[in-house]
């Protein structure tokens, strides 16, 4: 989600002027689970989370959905969500919401971390080592890298839902951040669908 960029595109990343791509982390091919994030949320990068000591990495909160069906880029996904892991990714807090796709057939049997046995501990070691293969060091968790459950997850989406709220009405600095949108009236970046076509034809 290119954020800084008019209507928040979706892009590839790019990092030092080069296309950015997820390396393989033994022994998992790419991503293990369908990579998005919440619409109407933020990580504000100017809030310090009493949870992690860390502030927001300044992107919407991301979502790892566990389903059985491998999703298109850009697709719209109604999920359940299940947990979260407190990342803290670069001295960063980066929230991962663990969810399923309200369709996948699993979705009604699942409720915690019971199911998919080994799946939750492969997604605590991929965090960890994913930048590792970039020289980074290991990123490290709150809690231990625990997960905590869906109650904890819901009040964590519904925080960084006030933070967008208020970056989108100009009560928080949203740095570089675009927030030109056609949905949200009483925003000062409300514009019209017109001035929208103009911006993506542009």
């Amino acid at each position: 989600i290119a954020t800084e960029e008019p209507l928040n595109p979706i892009k590839q990343d790019i990092k030092k002027g080069k296309l950015r791509y997820v390396a393989n982390i033994f022994p998992h091919k790419g991503y293990i689970w369908n990579y998005g994030a919440l619409p109407q949320t933020w990580e504000d990068p100017n809030h310090t989370d009493n949870i992690t000591g860390c502030c927001g990495d300044n992107d919407p909160i991301d979502v790892c959905e566990i389903g059985s069906k491998i999703r298109s880029s850009g697709e719209i996904v109604q999920v359940k969500v299940l947990g979260v892991l407190a990342l803290v990714d670069e001295g960063e807090t980066d929230w991962k919401i663990i969810a399923i796709s309200v369709d996948d057939p699993e979705a009604q049997k699942i409720h915690g971390k019971r199911h998919k046995p080994g799946y939750l501990e492969a997604t605590v070691d991929w965090f960890r080592f994913y930048k590792v293969p970039d020289g980074k060091p290991e990123n490290h968790f709150a809690f231990n890298g625990e997960f905590k459950d869906k109650d904890f997850a819901v009040e964590i989406i519904k925080s960084t839902h006030e933070y967008w709220k208020a970056l989108l009405h100009k009560k928080a600095d949203g740095g570089t951040i675009k927030c030109t949108n056609v949905l949200v009236s009483g925003s000062p970046f409300c514009c019209s669908e017109e001035d929208a076509r103009l911006i993506v034809q542009s």
